[in-house]
Formats: C-alpha cells, structure tokens, sequence
C-alpha cells in the first residue's frame, strides 16, 4: 500500500531527542530513529509500505514503528479522502468575552496609531459615534453578555478605547452592573484593560486593584523608544508623564498579590532590540509580562516593517526565547508573554479553526452600542454584527465565520503552523489586502519560524522542567 506522511514538523532537543508536530491533530509525540527515517521516506507524493521499510534499514522494528504511525494518524494511505471541511460550531455560539470600546478618544497621538491612521477602518477622530460610551450603554453591554454567555461560568469583560481611561465612569458603571449580574447568575467575572497610562491616578490604582483587573499597558520602551512614537498631540514624548505611574501601579498590585501587569510593545522598522525592551521594561520599570507585537501597517508607511525586518525580529525573539528557556530550567520567572502563550498552546494540542475569538466567542461594542468583530473592527461598517438593542445578526456572523475558517485558507493547507495560525489576524489582512478572512501570507515565514522556536523550547523545557508546562494547564 502507498502511504503518505501528513503535514508536519519533526524537530530535536539539545540532547538528541527526537519530537515530531503533526498538522491534522496538534499533537507532539517522542519518536525513535526508525519513526522519524519513516517520516521523511514517507513525506511528499509517498511510497509503497515496504519500498519504505527497506529504504529506512529499521530492521524488526520497522513494522511496529509504522503500525504505531499509521494509528496515531501520522502516517496515512495516499490515496485518503480529503476529511471533509469542518463545520462551525452550534450557532449561536455563546459568548465569552465582551470588549466595550468605552471612548473612541485619545490623548495621544501614536504614529503608528491604527483607530486614527491612514490604516483605519472606521471614522477615527472624524466619528459621529458619541466620543464616550453613556453609563446605561455599559450597563446595556454587560446584560447583552449575561444574556449570550449561556452556560459559561466565567465571563470576561475588556475595556477598550482610545484611550480607555478617558472615560472611567463607564468602567464603574459596568463593573458595578457585572458584579449585581455575576451574583444573582451564579457565574464568575474577569475584568481587563488596555491603556497608555497617562491617567493611572492613585484612587484609579486602587480600584483597579481591588477588582483585580488584567491590566495591560501600551508602551514601548524606555524613554528613548516611547518618545518616538508614542507622543501627545503636543509632540511632547510621553514617557516621563507615565513611568512613576507605572511604577506606583505595579507596587501597589504586587503588594495586592494581583493578577499580571503587562506591557505591550509595538514593533516597527525603527524599534529597539528585543531583548533590551524586555529587560528595561521588566527589571527597571517592573512589569510582570511583556509581549511584543509587529506594527499593523500597510507597507508604504515609513513605520512599517519591511519584509527583512521580520528575519531580525525572529532573530531577536530567538535571542529572547534563549533567555525564557534558561530561566525556566533554573526554576525562575520569565515574563515573555509571546513564548508562554505558545508553549501553552502547544502543551494543550490548540487546533484553531479560526485564528482568534472574534465574531465566535468575543465581541466588540462601540461607544453607540454596535457590535463589531472585535475592538479592531468596532464603528467600522462592513463588519458590524448588530446592536445591543437587536442583538447579534447571525446572519452576518455565520457568514463571517464561514469565510475567514482555515478550510477557506487553501494556502494553509500544507503549512505545519496551521493549528496555532489558522491564517492569522483579521485586521492585519484587511488593512494589508483589503479582504479580513484572507491569509496573512506575508507574514508566514515570520510564523514557522516563530512556532520552530517555540517548539524547541518546548522540547527542551519537556526534557529539564516538565512540571512548568504542568503548572500551564491551570493558567
């Protein structure tokens, strides 16, 4: 029988130990020296079974080597059917997460900036949309996810803008609303928020704290990297005004044992290395986490990262994961949230059919009380999925959801990184090519580099401190 390998990845530890990553399943399985020689005869078009067991020289093993790769779905006959495309879940797909874009206002004024950019899709600072979200329209927002979270027990509200602190009343409002809806239905709340930081008042702190908010901060570096694109209308960098509120936050959290305080840096063709970030932001400035994202951008923008800077960024990121790695092994913190999220991913076999929650289990409102994919696409027409006061089009959101599944993607067909992809944001390719459910394919090198990264970090850490990525699964 001719048989053929499926889409996969095999990769090693320092010690020689041999991994394998399968496409169709996301599983990472050990394999031995005859599984991994039958892999590779078998790749491409694929060969008769004992073409290949003679080829491989396995010896007596080779047999059950094969058998045991034919049952676990790596090693498949060549002539399979194609599985059929996978269908949507149930719909309606019950909610999760609520995003409130509570201001389309700002008091920066970012560069790179995509709600008021050239890269926008809505009418930025041009908006009719009212410039903050009413009391009643927050609490309308959180009994709209109460009422579209069906069984879940936990429910996550992000608060979004603009500047999201621009209008804090509106948080209040929704936590106080949330925490009323939460008692009387028996579920849990998360709370979470982004913002640049130049309103983090003591008393705002406290509050923030005492409902134990995911906190993450948009900044990218020290003062040198925040001041280059992260100014006030003014053209005054920001970074003197935020640093000592950043600080006082993260004391006043750590000392509440709190949930992580997280930096987002936004990557462009003039960043700082990587590993510099990262080691100023967490041991100078004190952040638990830092994750690290390319500029959103259509290419001609003179911030954009062209095609090379996305080599030196998985350089750097290398560099970093390095660094993630070595800590892990000596049992000490890192807070390379890029890696810890892949490793998580890896760990529990994630197989995305989409590539993020939005427009299934996540949900953007705007200051108006519209529903967009997600906060990226809130006050932007042609991906508005209702109101609160209509409720969710299903219509439009099935159709969406159809249109932008991996199945759709047939360049993602043949890439070992699809179950951690699915082709990749929504945003980006909307703004890069005009279409939100087509694959992102300039970045695709930039992603099977990153995940043979996060894969060799996986090996590693699986052989020296397996109980790291144990302790993942209750993360």
């Amino acid at each position: 029988m001719k048989l053929r390998a499926a889409v996969h990845r095999r990769f090693t530890d320092e010690q020689g130990h041999r991994f394998v990553y399968a496409q169709p399943s996301a599983a990472i399985l050990a394999i031995d020296a005859n599984a991994a020689r039958l892999l590779e005869l078998f790749e491409g078009e694929g060969c008769e079974a004992e073409l290949a067991l003679r080829a491989a020289g396995v010896g007596d093993d080779g047999p059950r080597a094969l058998r045991e790769l034919v049952e676990l779905g790596f090693v498949r006959p060549a002539d399979e059917r194609r599985v059929p495309a996978a269908e949507l879940p149930p719909m309606p797909f019950p909610l999760a997460t609520l995003v409130l874009n509570v201001t389309n206002k700002c008091n920066l004024s970012c560069t790179y900036c995509y709600e008021y950019g050239e890269d926008r899709l809505g009418p930025g600072r041009a908006s009719k949309a009212p410039a903050r979200m009413s009391d009643a329209t927050a609490r309308e927002s959180i009994d709209f996810l109460f009422a579209n979270a069906g069984e879940r027990p936990v429910v996550s509200i992000t608060f979004f803008g603009g500047e999201t602190l621009l209008n804090v009343p509106a948080i209040q409002a929704a936590v106080a609303h949330a925490e009323a809806k939460a008692k009387s239905a028996g579920k849990r709340v998360h709370y979470s928020l982004t913002t640049n930081a130049t309103l983090l008042e003591p008393e705002l702190v406290e509050f923030l704290v005492a409902h134990r908010f995911g906190i993450t901060i948009s900044i990218d570096g020290d003062q040198r990297s925040q001041d280059r694109h992260r100014v006030f209308r003014s053209g005054a960098g920001s970074f003197d005004v935020i640093a000592p509120k950043i600080r006082y936050l993260v004391d006043r959290n750590r000392a509440a044992r709190g949930r992580p305080i997280g930096a987002r840096v936004t990557l462009t063709r003039d960043a700082s290395s990587v590993l510099e970030t990262y080691r100023y932001l967490v041991h100078e400035l004190g952040f638990d986490e830092v994750g690290f994202a390319p500029v959103t951008a259509d290419p001609s923008r003179d911030y954009a990262l062209p095609s090379e800077a996305y080599e030196r960024m998985l350089a750097e990121f290398a560099t970093l994961a390095e660094d993630f790695v070595q800590a892990t092994l000596r049992d000490e913190p890192h807070g390379f949230a890029n890696l810890k999220d892949l490793l998580r991913e890896l760990h529990a076999g994630v197989n995305k059919a989409h590539p993020c929650g939005a427009g299934l289990g996540l949900l953007g409102v705007s200051t108006a009380g519209e529903l967009g994919l997600c906060h990226r696409f809130v006050e932007s027409e042609s991906h508005t999925v209702g109101d609160l006061e209509s409720g969710i089009d299903e219509a439009a959101r099935t159709a969406f959801l159809r249109a932008g599944h991996v199945d759709q993607k047939t360049e993602c067909s043949t890439c070992f990184a699809r179950p951690l992809c699915a082709g990749g944001c929504y945003h980006e390719a909307h703004v890069r090519f005009g279409e939100a459910t087509r694959p992102n394919l300039h970045a695709c090198e930039w992603i099977r580099g990153w995940t043979d990264l996060g894969l060799s970090a996986y090996a590693r850490i699986a052989a020296g401190k397996p109980r790291y990525l144990s302790a993942l699964e209750g993360s």
